[in-house]
């Protein structure tokens, strides 16, 4: 509990929280023709990333519910965005392709999205941009389902 009598931890919730708000916001408002959200960027460069990924391992690097990105990959399917196609090996799962129109704006998505990081990391030597990347990448793998299952296993062997 030290953490939270120290001054300005209190703080840490809302911060990382606006910080994520605002870097969203900053990339809708950046897009040239406002035609793709933040998070319709992101699971661009995923699936671009990942051509032909299973539609719900998508909403498990998005954090979001398959339901909610069923209706997103609807909207950008909608929008000539990304392409749904049947697994050929299971006719449950529907895998998920970036079309050329996709591929033809992600170098802008990825230019538009550093801009935001490099605006939002102004002020920050490199070493203080290296030790904020570091910190929050140890608090996700903190607070992470991996490592709260690897906690539970170390407390069951030490028991």
């Amino acid at each position: 509990m030290w953490l939270m009598e120290s001054p300005g931890y209190e703080r840490l919730g809302p911060l990382v929280h606006d910080v994520a708000r605002l870097l969203r916001r900053s990339f809708e408002r950046r897009i040239s023709d406002g035609s793709l959200s933040a998070t319709q960027g992101r699971a661009l460069i995923l699936v671009a990333k990942s051509e032909g990924m299973p539609q719900a391992r998508l909403a498990d690097l998005l954090e979001i519910e398959p339901i909610s990105v069923s209706r997103l990959l609807d909207r950008m399917e909608d929008g000539g965005w990304v392409e749904r196609r049947p697994d050929p090996t299971d006719r449950r799962v529907r895998s998920v392709y970036p079309t050329d129109k996709s591929r033809a704006v992600l170098h802008e998505v990825r230019s538009v999205a550093g801009d935001v990081y490099e605006e939002a990391l102004k002020g920050l030597s490199p070493d203080e941009r290296k030790a904020l990347i570091h910190g929050l990448q140890v608090m996700s793998e903190n607070l992470s389902d991996g490592a709260a299952l690897a906690c539970q296993a170390d407390a069951k062997v030490t028991a």
